[in-house]
């Protein structure tokens, strides 16, 4: 179990992202409930089981990805 800033140093860590902060993982947690990893309080921290915290963040980066690549391409009329 780590707390989301052990989370968000993970994640950079790991490349996943290039950067992630814990306020962006509260961000997600009360953004996306459904399909956010399951959070538990302890004392006042949340934290979330690793193992299911990364696919989570796996699957983030490669829609954020997505969106980047999209907004950096240029429509066909505009590359001639």
């Amino acid at each position: 179990m780590l707390t989301f800033r052990e989370t968000a140093r993970r994640v950079v860590e790991e490349g996943i992202l290039p950067s992630m902060t814990h306020q962006r993982i509260s961000q997600l947690h009360l953004k996306d409930p459904e399909n956010f990893p399951e959070v538990q309080k302890i004392g006042r921290a949340n934290v979330v089981d690793w193992k299911k915290a990364r696919p989570y963040f796996v699957a983030h980066a490669q829609k954020a990805a997505a969106r980047d690549r999209r907004r950096r391409t240029k429509p066909e009329s505009e590359s001639e």
